[in-house]
């Protein structure tokens, strides 16, 4: 496992994080708590000391699984959580008050409601799981990160994009307040290399990409039959024909990155290392099969020229999440 250095935090992080939003169950089907552990443990092992969770994944389910492996990792562990949006509506939406989504008592509330899911005295990396620059000039997240920093609570603070909306988190980074950005990155949306990624290369700030194999779209493993279980966060994310846009796409890009060594999941994710700016991939994953491939990425070393060449004219201009 390879270490890249998070931003002004200093904090050396690996190179391939843990996306903890499936552990949670719920929104995810089909995995099991025994299993999510040991796939927690094995990553460990493998060199991984970045997990990446929320307050919100299952409601504190998955961050209370973090906390039974992270006690006993065999090196230090690094965690970051989030803050959900008080009115629970994903992403922020324009012209919301900041009272309806990240009023100050609701900020330290729930950071202390992680801090004893996470049973630890101090969160690493804490963010908001949402951002709308109509905050930018408001007081109370303001004095929420300034005070939950002081009290020895939260050692780094940082925001959480809304959905392929790099751009919206422009202004905050030029206000030196926060550490990080968590942002949707991988071959369909290159949108952040833009202006984002210039923009935190400038101001030091970490990013960690987040959705690299795009909600399982780039592992290459979708057909036309593919479905999943009512209630599970896939099946709105896939629906009304979007899995054959998916298969129509996913076999054009594999048919002109012809015959390779490594997976199309491997490739999707060197793609996301090969931004300097990008400071750990953040890929979600339940089974050792797929914490043992992904954790693998680290050692593959760059793509090929022909290989960038190809996975550059792939990009893809939608919003699944709308």
């Amino acid at each position: 496992m390879n270490y890249r250095t998070l931003g002004r935090t200093g904090l050396k992080v690996s190179e391939i994080g843990y996306g903890a939003w499936g552990i949670g169950g719920n929104q995810w089907r089909g995995g099991a708590d025994d299993d999510s552990l040991t796939s927690l443990r094995r990553a460990m092992e493998l060199g991984l000391n970045f997990i990446d969770t929320a307050l919100a994944y299952n409601e504190g389910h998955s961050e209370r699984l973090i906390a039974q492996v992270v006690a006993n990792a065999p090196h230090p562990m690094m965690v970051a959580t989030k803050i959900p949006p008080k009115n629970r509506v994903w992403p922020a939406q324009p012209g919301v008050a900041i009272d309806d989504v990240f009023p100050y008592d609701y900020l330290i509330e729930c950071t202390e409601t992680s801090l004893r899911n996470l049973n630890v005295e101090t969160i690493d990396l804490q963010q908001l799981h949402v951002w709308n620059p109509e905050f930018l000039e408001r007081d109370e997240w303001r004095r929420g990160i300034e005070d939950l920093k002081s009290s020895g609570k939260v050692r780094y603070f940082g925001i959480s994009i809304n959905d392929h909306q790099p751009d919206s988190a422009l202004s905050i980074i030029e206000t030196g307040l926060i550490d990080t950005v968590q942002v949707i990155y991988n071959v369909f949306d290159q949108s952040p290399e833009k202006n984002l990624f210039p923009a935190c290369q400038k101001n030091n700030i970490g990013v960690l990409a987040r959705v690299p194999l795009d909600e399982g779209a780039l592992t290459g493993k979708m057909t036309l039959d593919s479905a999943f279980e009512e209630g599970d966060f896939r099946a709105w994310y896939f629906r009304d024909g979007r899995i054959a846009q998916v298969v129509e796409r996913v076999a054009a890009l594999q048919k002109d990155l012809g015959e390779m060594k490594q997976s199309l999941a491997e490739v999707a994710l060197q793609f996301c290392l090969g931004a300097e700016a990008v400071s750990t991939v953040i890929p979600g994953m339940r089974s050792l099969r797929n914490v043992e491939s992904n954790c693998r990425v680290s050692e593959l070393g760059s793509l090929s020229s022909n290989q960038w060449e190809v996975l550059r004219k792939h990009a893809w201009n939608k919003n699944f999440y709308q």
